[in-house]
């Protein structure tokens, strides 16, 4: 299985290296989501690069906020991922020859999901330095927003390769993807938000009810993805 997971991880690394969407595309859009959240809340101010926000309310309104942009800006760019993810099975009937192969159904699973955290892992990277720069977001406890980030990336990933799978092959993938990803994903989201805000506060002690939360999570949606994987790329 773990051999399995290594081939695929390492097959769509290197496609996505080749074919530079995440830098290209994945990445540029999250810039601008997180961008425009900015500027939906304040405004630039042209004596202050550090802060977005016409005035000092309107500063410490993104700063206050900027766990929940950050992470909604992670949520909507993983999208794109997971719809580039089984895009790339889908030309020249890949999945079929997927299927064919002989791989462990749970060695394909963990592959794709491991190539796919790799992936938001430079995107959230790119967003955090993004958010520190726009909104003024200082990190006082850096070893719980790291585990946060990490726990909740898990758990997207797991759950966008479950659901990528599910809808990559109906007509209206593009349009059921988002329908099916982000009422499942709304617990992790609200838990990642949580913890990184007690990161920023430096209040590790009520973050970590939320790590706990997301580890549940993500150990659940790992589970779920190795014992039906096979399922779904059957069906």
């Amino acid at each position: 299985m773990w051999r399995d997971a290594f081939l695929i991880m390492q097959k769509d690394l290197n496609i996505e290296l080749k074919s530079k969407v995440v830098f290209n595309q994945v990445i540029p859009f999250g810039l601008v989501v997180i961008l425009l959240f900015g500027l939906a809340i304040g405004k630039f101010d042209s004596s202050s690069l550090s802060t977005v926000g016409g005035n000092l309310s309107d500063a410490g309104l993104l700063k206050d906020a900027s766990a929940g942009l950050f992470w909604m800006a992670v949520t909507l760019s993983a999208v794109i991922g997971v719809q580039r993810s089984f895009a790339i099975e889908t030309q020249d009937q890949a999945r079929d020859a997927l299927r064919l192969s002989a791989l462990d159904p749970a060695g394909i699973f963990l592959g794709k999901a491991g190539a796919l955290l790799v992936e938001l892992a430079v995107l959230e990277s790119v967003l955090a330095l993004c958010a520190i720069f726009l909104f003024g977001m200082q990190i006082a406890v850096f070893w719980l927003f790291l585990a946060a980030s990490c726990l909740a990336t898990i758990a997207l990933s797991a759950v966008g390769v479950i659901y990528g799978a599910l809808a990559s092959g109906a007509r209206t993938r593009e349009t059921l993807l988002p329908l099916l990803f982000f009422p499942v994903i709304a617990p992790v989201l609200l838990s990642a938000t949580k913890a990184c805000e007690a990161a920023i506060v430096g209040q590790p002690s009520s973050g970590m009810i939320w790590i706990e939360v997301l580890a549940v999570f993500s150990l659940c949606y790992i589970a779920l993805g190795v014992a039906a994987f096979g399922s779904l790329l059957e069906e």
